[in-house]
C-alpha cells in the first residue's frame, strides 16, 4: 500500500461517523445552508431548542412526526424522515423504536407492568420465550437476534446511579409462568438481586389489593435532565409514546396510585423471593 493510499485510510477512518452522528450532523449543515438558528429551527419544528441541539449532536433522535416537521421547514423533501426510518430498523419493533431511544437517555424511569417483566429486567431465556409466544413458525436466528436486542437494554443498569430505576410489578407478572418453572425461578432471583443491590426499587400491587390506577395496561414514564418528561404506554403490538405535559401528568398521578396500592420494597422483595423458591420447588 502506498503512503497516499494509508493516508486516505486514515482520512476515511476519521470521517466516518456512526448513522446518528451523521444524521446530526446532516441536520447542521441544513440548517446552516437555510440560515437558521437552532431556536429558529426549534420553532418551526415546535420542539425546545436544547433538544433540537441534542439531535444535531447525535445524542438523541427525532420522532418521525419531529422529522417531517424538520424536512418541512428546511425543505428537504422527506430526506430527514428517510433518514430516521433507516436507522434502528431490525433492532426493536416499529412500535417501541422512538421510546427505546428516550430509555438510553432517561435520567429516571418508573415502570408498571400488568403481565410481564419489563423487557429492561428480562432474562435472556425469559426474553425468549416472550418472543416465542408470539410467533407461530419462530425463526432461530431471528429469535437470537431478538434476545440480544433486548437483553442489551440491561446495559442501562450497568451504571450504579442512573438511570434511577422504580418498576412496580402486578402479582400477575409473578405468577404467570413463562418460559416454565426454571426460567421463572431464574428471572425472580435476577430481579431480587438487583434489588438486593439497591440497583432498582422495586414493589408489587397483591391481587389483594383489587382494582388500581393503572391496571389495564403496561406505563413507563420518564425523566430527562434537559427535557421535558415523556411517557410510553404498550399493548398488543402495538405502543405510543408522550410528551403532552397535561397527558403525562395523568399518567404520572395514575402511577403514584398504583405505587400507593402496592406492598413496600421489603415485602415485595419477600414476595418476589418466595415465588421464585415454588418455582424451584417446581423443577
Amino acid at each position: 500500500m502506498t503512503q497516499e493510499e494509508k493516508r486516505g485510510e486514515k482520512r476515511d477512518a476519521r470521517e466516518y461517523l456512526p448513522p446518528r452522528k451523521h444524521f446530526g450532523q446532516e441536520l447542521r449543515i441544513a440548517r446552516e445552508a437555510a440560515g437558521l438558528t437552532q431556536q429558529q429551527l426549534s420553532e418551526g419544528v415546535v420542539c425546545h431548542y436544547t433538544l433540537l441541539a441534542h439531535f444535531e449532536a447525535g445524542r438523541r433522535m427525532p420522532r418521525p412526526d419531529d422529522a417531517q416537521r424538520i424536512d418541512q421547514v428546511l425543505g428537504t423533501g422527506g430526506r430527514f424522515y428517510r433518514m430516521l426510518r433507516t436507522l434502528d430498523e431490525a433492532k426493536y419493533a416499529a412500535h417501541f423504536r422512538e421510546a427505546a431511544e428516550a430509555e438510553r437517555l432517561a435520567t429516571a424511569i418508573h415502570q408498571y407492568a400488568v403481565s410481564l417483566v419489563p423487557g429492561i429486567f428480562q432474562t435472556a431465556d425469559y426474553a425468549r420465550a416472550v418472543y416465542r409466544s408470539g410467533e407461530p413458525n419462530p425463526n432461530p436466528k431471528r429469535m437470537d437476534e431478538l434476545v440480544v436486542g433486548r437483553t442489551a437494554r440491561r446495559q442501562l443498569l450497568d451504571n450504579p446511579e442512573t438511570p434511577v430505576t422504580w418498576v412496580i410489578l402486578s402479582e400477575t407478572v409473578l405468577r404467570t409462568v413463562v418460559g416454565g418453572p426454571a426460567v421463572m425461578a431464574e428471572q425472580l432471583r435476577d430481579l431480587a438481586r438487583l434489588m438486593r443491590a439497591d440497583r432498582i426499587f422495586l414493589q408489587v400491587v397483591p391481587f389483594s389489593a383489587g382494582a388500581h390506577a393503572t391496571m389495564s395496561s403496561m406505563v413507563t414514564l420518564m425523566s430527562f435532565d434537559d427535557a421535558p418528561d415523556m411517557a410510553y404506554v404498550e399493548g398488543v403490538f402495538t405502543g405510543n409514546l408522550f410528551d403532552d405535559p397535561h397527558l403525562v401528568r395523568r399518567l404520572r398521578q395514575a402511577y403514584d396510585l398504583t405505587r400507593a396500592a402496592a406492598l413496600p420494597p421489603a415485602a415485595s422483595l419477600t414476595l418476589i423471593e418466595s415465588v421464585a423458591e415454588e418455582y424451584e420447588d417446581d423443577c
